[in-house]
């Protein structure tokens, strides 16, 4: 047999999400990153000093990478894209000079069905 439900208990779980959410923000806690740069007391031994530089060092590598991979791999893909773009173009033009003027071309009845008369203008021409 299943026991019953206690009537304390999801009052107590209300309680305890509402004390970690007020320590959440009452104490707020700081990130890796905002650790002091000074080292004092016991704190000051080789093995943080090491710590720090290295620290240091990958802050630097990390600008320096950044503003490698946008000179080397961003403008490098806009050109490429840009050149795709424009080859695609070309093609879409060139397919349309083999075709015959639009004046020339077989008007079928499925074509151009309207139901209503444009707003503008006598009714039948396009803005274009």
């Amino acid at each position: 047999m299943l026991p019953r439900p206690s009537i304390i208990r999801p009052s107590h779980f209300v309680g305890v999400k509402m004390r970690s959410r007020f320590a959440r923000h009452a104490l707020p806690r700081g990130f890796a990153g905002t650790a002091p740069q000074k080292l004092e007391g016991p704190m000051d031994n080789a093995f943080n000093r090491e710590r720090l530089a290295v620290k240091a060092h990958a802050a630097q590598s990390a600008g320096q990478t950044r503003s490698i991979s946008r000179l080397a791999v961003v403008i490098p893909a806009l050109i490429l894209a840009s050149l795709n773009a424009k080859n695609l173009w070309d093609e879409h033009w060139e397919h349309w000079e083999h075709m015959p003027p639009l004046e020339d071309r077989v008007q079928y009845p499925y074509m151009n069905i309207r139901t209503k008369a444009y707003p503008w203008g006598d009714g039948d021409k396009t803005l274009l």
